[in-house]
């Protein structure tokens, strides 16, 4: 039996520069860079701040990273075995249209390309143009971040336009200079020690603060919550299976390697920013806990070597939110264009550029989303009063007020939830796939099977029930989001079979 619905076309075909497959041109390093890189991004320098006011001691925040770190390496065994076995652009579109059917992945596949990926794009280039304005110590106005984060959009689509090599030097450009940076900021305390120059204190993991009355478990949630932002994107090799020379070998090593060094730099960052900061000065450092450990270091060597550590760092942040933009409009648009040469989804989306070999109109239109979101989440705030006079407005945001809330956050809380769903069922597909198809060929199999995948499908349940409790807002607009895709396919269904023309004709 072939397992692939729709392999990629011949070159016999005389459609092949509009249908043709993607490139292998991408080895192991671009891989495991396309990992470590996707998920590096913001959440480790912008979310320590929140994560100490929300967990209120050391202990509780470091198992927190090392949880979190553990589940995606659960997830990562799965997603291994599943990118192995399926090694086509998609990646999760794929893995959920061969268990579940074409709903269920079309629902995957327009979530992620109109609202997650852009989501995460959006924040991430949010978080770039504070990190440029906390830099200069310049207050620039609403209005101008947004169209600056715009612009930061438009030049990265660009550059993944011109080609999947250039994007891919790309990220790798980026990932080892934020990988490298981030080591260098855990290792600095101790670095300092041994010149004894001090500034690390064993005393401040005992330091506390106190946290709103929530049981344990509930704060641990909410932590979770912010460690998952920063974890987000372990399974990101994924997507560009098709575009990995040795795909069997390659992605699960990409993805089993990278996730481990992602759990060693945040464990050594965290340890770090808490060995020279109290709880209380991380919790008042806000998204800028890294700034403050270097000028807490830095600032016996003098005020102006504090000040240049401190713009050195922000240059390190505005590298690592800049390479998780790229990384992201890297890999997202190739799910929908997996959709269109599905013809799930308008087959224009599965066209590759003639003379760059890139899913072209994908990237466009998943840029012009992130674009879009960063707007309408600007307005959204502004706004907050007078929308809460309205009906639907009220139901989904509950008593949270939004007015308290940043686009940053909005963004990256609704791209946790949405996709955890997801990778919650790509993860559940193992079982699946194992019983519908074991005759499949699996180069790699799940280590563990099967308590791997049921451990990593039952906390999950756990999670989302606790992301949904704390943080309303994002979980029901998420669930929204994620049920307007339902229409949208059978309307698209019913679109394309009153236009039954040639599906390569004129695209």
């Amino acid at each position: 039996m072939n397992r692939l619905h729709n392999p990629p076309p011949s070159p016999l075909d005389p459609h092949f520069e509009s249908r043709a497959g993607l490139l292998r041109v991408l080895g192991l390093g671009t891989a495991v860079a396309v990992v470590v890189g996707n998920v590096i991004g913001s959440g480790i320098f912008y979310k320590p701040g929140a994560i100490a006011a929300a967990a209120g001691s050391f202990p509780l925040i470091i198992s927190t990273w090392i949880v979190g770190g553990v589940l995606c390496i659960l997830g990562a065994l799965c997603f291994a075995e599943l990118a192995a076995m399926l090694p086509q652009a998609g990646g999760p579109y794929v893995y959920l249209r061969e268990a579940y059917g074409r709903p269920a992945a079309f629902l995957f596949g327009f979530n992620d390309f109109l609202f997650a990926r852009p989501a995460a794009i959006g924040a991430l280039s949010v978080a770039f143009i504070e990190a440029l304005a906390s830099a200069f110590d310049w207050q620039a106005p609403v209005v101008l971040k947004v169209a600056m984060s715009i612009s930061l959009i438009a030049l990265v689509a660009w550059v993944n336009v011109v080609g999947v090599i250039w994007g891919g030097r790309l990220q790798g450009l980026t990932t080892i200079i934020k990988g490298g940076f981030l080591l260098l900021v855990g290792l600095a305390p101790f670095l300092f020690v041994a010149a004894g120059w001090g500034g690390f204190e064993v005393a401040n993991y005992a330091t506390s603060t106190p946290v709103e009355d929530l049981s344990l478990s509930t704060r641990f949630g909410i932590v979770l919550l912010a460690v998952m932002w920063a974890y987000d994107g372990w399974h990101g090799v994924a997507p560009v299976a098709e575009e990995i020379r040795a795909p069997q070998k390659n992605i699960p090593r990409a993805l089993i390697w990278g996730v481990g060094i992602l759990i060693f730099l945040y464990v050594l960052a965290n340890i770090a920013y808490h060995g020279v900061l109290s709880l209380q000065e991380v919790e008042a450092a806000g998204t800028k806990a890294a700034q403050a450990m270097i000028k807490k270091l830095l600032v016996p060597l003098g005020d102006t070597t504090a000040q240049l550590g401190v713009a050195a760092m922000g240059a390190v942040i505005m590298c690592s939110t800049f390479g998780g933009i790229n990384s992201n409009l890297l890999l997202a648009p190739r799910i929908v264009f997996a959709m269109g040469r599905d013809d799930v989804f308008f087959r224009a989306l599965g066209r590759v550029h003639a003379n760059y070999r890139t899913p072209a109109t994908a990237i466009m239109i998943q840029a012009a989303m992130a674009m879009l979101l960063i707007v309408a989440t600007a307005v959204l705030i502004e706004s907050a009063d007078s929308l809460k006079t309205i009906g639907i407005v009220q139901q989904l945001t509950g008593e949270q007020d939004l007015k308290q809330s940043t686009i940053f956050d909005i963004l990256t809380n609704l791209v946790v939830f949405s996709a955890s769903i997801f990778y919650m069922l790509c993860v559940f597909s193992v079982f699946v796939l194992r019983k519908m198809h074991p005759d499949w060929e699996r180069p790699y199999r799940t280590w563990g099977y099967p308590f791997v995948p049921a451990a990593f499908v039952l906390f999950y349940l756990w999670f989302l029930s606790q992301i949904y409790l704390g943080q309303p807002w994002e979980s029901r607009l998420g669930l929204l989001f994620i049920a307007l895709g339902l229409p949208v396919y059978f309307a698209y269904q019913y679109w394309a079979k009153r236009h039954p023309e040639d599906p390569h004709d004129g695209q």
